[in-house]
């Protein structure tokens, strides 16, 4: 009977189930890859080209639920119905559906209390740049980024709401790679010939292709969860991650073209000369020296454009995109491999290659309570490139220089009379980089409300440079050998690992919503640098083997270590979905202070309210979103280095007696702590039209104090400064503007548009005894810590034809610091950018905008004495003469008066050497086409054209306005082209 039982239930139980079939669409057109599964059942189909599907299903009236990450999900109850056609239409996008990453939590844009600031795949996948923070700049307000070369492999200058340290180093923000840190900027030994500030972005290490979003915390409340980390603001990176659905292969490869964007109009031959020739009549020399080998020797008929020549070239770069990814209800991963080539602009085979490697795994146990996200990449960069930038070479040039080559194709050093420029291509500045980061995240729902998380990873990092310079880059008229050939090698490696065990919570009653966050950090970082240097070779051929030189000199090496504590919570509270309250507090401790002073305490308040939500609101039809929002609180900063606080010594590199010595090289003070910042923020964010127009409105103020400097010392104490703390006091403020706009959204075409603004404000509030200071010429109480003092320019005396400055002290005598009184505030006044996107069938297109309202040093600052064996602007034709007395220049001079050279360099340093740096650059264009393939068994196709840099409108006096680094390659303008594949 019991068997006859068991046979007759499943027998019912067999004859519930039944298939269904049905074909899932949008607009009557086909939907590929929606998942369909019965609710409570583990079976999923997954819809073909067509958009059909079939699924068993069981019981009397199941529920089909069809997810796609495109559109809405849909959930339909079958009853009996054996085909079952649904129709499915995509996401409303409204600004309450925007998940943002805030760090340790997520949340979404219409509850956060703080200021974020995201782009996404789509902004970063338009741009041909190799570094996600190009595609950053002019999308984000109160952010301001600037690229630090047009050499690859360069960093980046980013601050987050202004500068809040009196240091460079001390307003780096904390960059976060799917919840691991990385380290700052590399740092190079020798590249600061071609690299400004030697520096390198960490971020050159990950691949934007690998990229889901990029987001940048700004306000106390966004950053306190950081502490001291996110001082100066918190970068968040987040890769991308696989899907639930069939396995995905995608094929991308693109080929660009780079060229200088911007060139100087300089002097031709004729100009040139006549300025030499009347610059050593102004100076009373009727005969001229015989080493002006312009006017004696070389061919006054000839011209060579050195711009073109030596920054002209155009450089190519290939990338190489390979992903697979795929996964089911419980599993996901994503596996990528990119591979990247830059050439140079200089007239070399210099070259950039990356290639990086990215691993996503998700794991989700069938009943959803644990989940494990594993996050690995990485990343091996070569560069090499010569030791000397070039540009300034092109811009000094004489127009009428001898060939550079012989009629051997050897240099031509023109019988010992001409310094050939390409003779320093013969040097080499060459690094590699590896680069590990794994990131993994662990979390566990103990109960429905309560989950355990553990967020860890590790990060390594082995930097290795070397610098060849040959003797072959010296005129062979010195008659030199490789026994004066030198190489040097630095190497350096960090290493970090990340614990962060954390406590979360979850839960309502009736109208009050609660989600608290409770976890520590411990955070450990290791540091080995060592460099040698080898002078003298046998030969060049052995310049790259330092064991070969004849002798060896041998660098401190250096073991650092950096330990990092703290404990940290999170309470927000929402009642009735409109009054939100956010409070984060952090104890912080760090290896970089002495014992008594290694912990700081740091916390913020963020309130909202949502005011759309009020029933006397809602009456408002074409109101979507209303909302306040404030926050109040406090960062600090250890960017200082490790063990600043204590006494140090150097190896000395002299011998005494068959000893080494070791020299002291820094003061113990264990006194001085944290810098900290105060932050405050107020904003205004409107939905409109359902948030088809969205406005925000935002004003910060953010407060710096105890600032860690260098207080100088008497000459007599052997040290010029001694590390502590200086009650001076920073503050930034700043307005922003956000404004987004859909006008039209048809099935057909779609238009977005966007516009940001940012007006920051900065000036030093106090500095104790700053008058009798060493700082009294570089800051003042009230103007930005930016300014400068120079000389008020007050143009060419008629009487003698030389450059008049302002006498402030009236002591008939121009000096310096008595009459260099003028302050220039000088910086960023306004940025912002305009981008659009429109889309038409299979068209897509957009473009941005970037503006920057500035006053900076122009060219004047850098240029040599107009007169002497330098070629010149043609601006300089402006030069005063009785003939045209309102000329900007002072008469020509060809170097060799005193006078004249005093004058130049006040000028150089006077309000002449500053000016509107102001621009508006068409930063971005794309334009792509998917091409309908999907019949050929092709999930998509897509070509399309980018162009980066392509236009900039300005009235700047120089290269370039956005980059002001002298004598450095600025960004340049690119066109490329590529594909993309996806099976």
């Amino acid at each position: 009977m019991s068997l006859g039982f068991t046979i007759l239930i499943s027998g019912m139980a067999v004859g519930q189930l039944r298939t269904i079939t049905g074909t899932v669409t949008e607009n009557n057109k086909p939907i590929q890859n929606v998942s369909v599964f019965e609710e409570g059942s583990t079976a999923i189909a997954v819809t073909n080209s067509s958009g059909s599907y079939q699924l068993k299903v069981s019981g009397d009236n199941p529920v089909i639920i069809f997810r796609h990450p495109e559109y809405g999900e849909k959930r339909v109850f079958i009853q009996n119905k054996t085909v079952v056609p649904v129709s499915l239409e995509p996401p409303t996008k409204s600004i309450g559906e925007v998940i943002l990453n805030a760090g340790y939590y997520k949340v979404k844009d219409k509850e956060r209390t703080g200021s974020i600031a995201k782009i996404s795949a789509k902004d970063i996948e338009n741009q041909p740049v190799t570094n996600v923070l190009s595609t950053a700049q002019g999308r984000m307000a109160g952010v301001s980024i600037t690229q630090n070369s047009g050499v690859p492999g360069g960093g980046f200058d980013i601050q987050i709401r202004g500068k809040n340290s009196l240091r460079r180093e001390g307003n780096e923000p904390l960059y976060i790679v799917d919840g691991v840190p990385l380290s700052s900027e590399t740092s190079s030994l020798f590249a600061v010939t071609i690299l400004p500030w030697s520096s390198m972005s960490p971020l050159n290490s990950i691949n934007p292709d690998d990229i889901e979003s990029f987001e940048v915390l700004k306000d106390a409340d966004a950053t306190a969860i950081y502490g001291s980390r996110g001082a100066n603001g918190v970068i968040l990176v987040t890769t991308k991650k696989g899907k639930k659905g069939k396995t995905e292969f995608k094929l991308g490869t693109s080929y660009s073209l780079s060229t200088v964007a911007n060139r100087l109009k300089m002097m031709n031959t004729e100009q040139y000369l006549d300025m030499r020739r009347q610059a050593y009549q102004n100076d009373g020399i009727s005969s001229i020296p015989a080493s002006d080998y312009d006017l004696i020797t070389w061919d006054e008929f000839r011209y060579t454009d050195w711009q073109k020549t030596l920054i002209g070239n155009t450089a190519d770069a290939s990338s190489v995109q390979l992903s697979l990814s795929g996964g089911s209800e419980n599993l996901s991963y994503l596996l990528s491999y990119g591979h990247q080539e830059q050439a140079t602009v200089f007239p070399a085979d210099f070259r950039y290659t990356t290639n990086n490697l990215t691993g996503n795994f998700t794991f989700r146990s069938p009943d959803k309570r644990i989940e494990v996200n594993m996050n690995n990449t990485f990343s091996f960069q070569k560069n090499n490139v010569q030791n000397d930038d070039l540009t300034k070479k092109s811009l000094q040039l004489s127009p009428n220089a001898p060939a550079l080559y012989d009629s051997s194709g050897n240099l031509n050093w023109e019988n010992d009379t001409f310094n050939n420029p390409l003779a320093l291509l013969n040097s080499e500045y060459l690094n590699s980089t590896v680069m590990i980061n794994n990131g993994t995240n662990i979390s566990y729902r103990l109960f429905p409300f309560l989950s355990l998380k553990l967020n860890g990873g590790i990060t390594y990092q082995d930097f290795e440079e070397q610098s060849l310079k040959p003797h072959t880059i010296y005129n062979p008229a010195f008659g030199l050998t490789s026994a004066y050939s030198s190489s040097s090698q630095n190497n350096q490696t960090v290493f970090s690992y990340l614990l962060e065990p954390q406590i979360s919570t979850d839960f309502g009653w009736k109208d009050h919503r609660f989600n608290v966050l409770i976890g520590t950090t411990l955070q450990q970082s290791e540091t080995k640098q060592g460099s040698i240097q080898g002078i003298g070779f046998e030969s060049n051929a052995l310049i790259r083997n330092i064991g070969a030189a004849a002798t060896k000199i041998v660098s401190d090496q250096i073991r650092s270590q950096y330990y990092y504590t703290a404990a940290f919570t999170r309470l927000n509270y929402q009642y009735k979905k409109r009054y939100i309250l956010n409070i984060t507090g952090r104890r912080d401790g760090s290896s970089r202070f002495g014992p008594d002073n290694r912990f700081g305490n740091f916390g913020a308040v963020g309130t909202a309210w949502i005011i759309s939500e009020e029933p006397w609101m809602k009456k408002l039809s074409w109101l979507s979103l209303a909302k306040l929002r404030g926050s109040i609180g406090t960062t600090g900063n250890d960017k200082i280095g490790d063990y600043q606080y204590l006494n140090t010594y150097s190896v000395t590199t002299g011998i005494y007696n068959g000893t080494v010595g070791l020299s002291p090289s820094r003061l113990y003070n264990p006194d001085f702590s944290w810098e900290k910042t105060i932050k405050r923020e107020a904003a205004l964010e409107l939905g409109m039209l359902k948030n088809r127009l969205n406005v925000s409105a935002a004003y910060y103020q953010n407060t710096s104090s105890n600032q860690l400097v260098g207080i100088p010392l008497p000459a007599t104490t052997g040290f010029p400064t001694i590390q502590s703390n200086l009650n001076a006091r920073v503050q930034n403020t700043g307005w922003e503007f956000e404004v987004s706009a859909r006008p039209f959204k048809s099935t057909q075409f779609k238009y977005e548009t966007s516009f940001n603004l940012s007006i920051p404000r900065s000036k030093l509030l106090e500095f104790p005894n700053l008058e009798g200071s060493t700082y009294a010429n570089q800051y003042m109480i009230g103007y930005p810590t930016s300014l400068v003092k120079v000389y008020q320019f007050e143009g060419v005396d008629p009487a003698t034809g030389l450059y008049r400055f302002k006498d402030f002290n009236a002591d008939g005598k121009i000096s310096s610091p008595d009459d260099n009184k003028v302050i220039e505030k000088m910086g960023v006044q306004f940025f912002g950018g305009w981008s659009n996107n429109f889309h038409y069938k299979g068209w897509s297109a957009s473009f941005l905008f970037q503006f920057v309202k500035q006053r900076n040093w122009n060219y004047n600052r850098s240029m040599l004495i107009p007169g002497s064996m330098n070629n010149q602007p043609v601006e300089v034709l402006d030069a005063w003469s009785p003939s045209n007395p309102s000329g900007t220049y002072m008469q020509y001079s060809a170097g060799t008066n005193a006078q004249k050279n005093t004058l130049h360099s006040y000028f150089q340093n006077s309000t002449a050497a500053i000016g509107d740096a102001s621009f508006i650059r068409l930063k971005n264009v794309q334009l792509s086409y998917s091409i309908p393939v999907k019949n050929l068994g092709i999930r998509e196709a897509m070509i399309y054209f980018q162009g980066q840099n392509l236009l900039t409108i300005t009235r700047y006096f120089g290269i370039d306005p956005e980059f002001l680094s002298v004598g450095y390659l600025p960004p340049l303008k690119t066109y490329s082209v590529g594909f993309q594949l996806s099976f």
